[in-house]
């Protein structure tokens, strides 16, 4: 087969590697296009893809709408000569279904957020398939199927992901340091317009450092008083750093889920927070309870205070991903063999096909 994948975010890039990979073995051929954004060039180059850049983010909804239409007429020339069975993207990739619309091929769309409605509205009726998580609340329609599983869990399940302390010892600490990891993003995607993140960030860094060494990945600027604790992390290393980590803190939706998939305990605070808040954060905070949601920044530093001064509480939240990891399915197993079957892999998902991969 010949599958064309579409990465529009550094996590995307994350998500599809091993598949890649996976698929290149058994002899399929993937193309890999890429939209600039963040650090996704760079993990591409870390991990050694070739790919072809379609286009670049932008901050606002003008710039956003006139780069869609530059990525998919250059997403579509690349597909034409590619000549793709299928065609594969992560959340709100409009453009691999559209274009999978106009060359008449299958799109398959991995959504987990039941925010960003102008994201919905621009993919959901064009993809040929959507998958979401077993506990989206959100119908989108005969096109989606559920599975059982997190994006996440595609490369941070332990059938592809072992740390290592290349990530500590670049930064002069070992395994048995302890540290706090804080994670701050831009708040400029489509579904982020009208939200924002953590407020007291240089209170809440402070009150903690009491305890604990903080450590800060950040997309942007921060305070001056938060820059001394900056990090500088390569992107293929920040989990080997997250895993180590006594308890990660942020508004990041990705590194929430990241840091609870490894055993971490994570505090999320954002203003997403709420009774409509996306269903794979209840379900990791109420099921699992490897994770704690806020939307007050106050509440959150109550609870990042308590947690910090638990002795044991990494061994308590290794069992607590013990039993997820016991639920949930090796999604990158499911992707390749969804492809390599396709469309029948599709009939049976959509019978109710419980794929196992555990």
């Amino acid at each position: 087969m010949r599958i064309l994948f579409n990465v529009g975010h550094p996590a995307q890039v994350h998500f599809f590697k091993n598949a890649i990979r996976i698929l290149e073995s058994k002899g399929h051929m993937c193309k890999i296009t890429a939209v600039a954004k963040d650090v996704s060039l760079n993990l591409l180059d870390a991990y050694g893809f070739e790919y072809d850049v379609v286009g670049y983010a932008h901050p606002n909804l003008f710039s956003k709408a006139l780069e869609l239409i530059k990525i998919e007429k250059k997403l579509y020339k690349i597909a034409r000569t590619f000549k793709p069975d299928m065609l594969v993207g992560g959340s709100g990739n409009a453009y691999s279904a559209h274009v999978g619309k106009l060359i008449h091929k299958p799109s398959l769309v991995f959504e987990d957020s039941e925010k960003g409605a102008i994201e919905h509205l621009l993919t959901d009726r064009f993809a040929t398939v959507i998958f979401t998580p077993s506990s989206y609340k959100k119908k989108i329609g005969e096109n989606q199927v559920f599975l059982n599983g997190f994006k996440e869990l595609a490369y941070l399940h332990p059938n592809y992901f072992q740390p290592t302390q290349i990530a500590l010892d670049d930064l002069g600490l070992t395994k048995d340091d302890k540290f706090v990891i804080f994670r701050f993003v831009t708040w400029s995607a489509d579904h982020d317009i009208g939200h924002h993140g953590i407020q007291n960030k240089v209170h809440f860094v402070k009150e903690l450092e009491k305890y604990t060494r903080v450590l800060i990945t950040s997309e942007g600027k921060m305070d001056q008083e938060l820059e001394k604790y900056r990090v500088r992390v390569s992107p293929e290393k920040i989990h080997d750093l997250l895993y180590y980590a006594q308890m990660f803190i942020g508004d990041s939706q990705t590194m929430t889920t990241e840091a609870a998939v490894l055993g971490v305990p994570a505090i999320r605070c954002n203003s997403f927070v709420g009774k409509d808040d996306m269903s794979n954060f209840i379900e990791l905070e109420e099921k699992y309870n490897l994770i704690f949601n806020f939307s007050d920044s106050e509440e959150a530093l109550k609870k990042a205070l308590e947690l910090i001064q638990i002795s044991g509480l990494k061994n308590e939240w290794s069992k607590k991903r013990e039993k997820l990891l016991g639920d949930k399915i090796d999604v990158t197993a499911f992707i390749v063999w969804f492809i390599e079957n396709y469309p029948k892999s599709l009939k049976e998902a959509k019978a109710g096909f419980l794929f196992d991969s555990n």
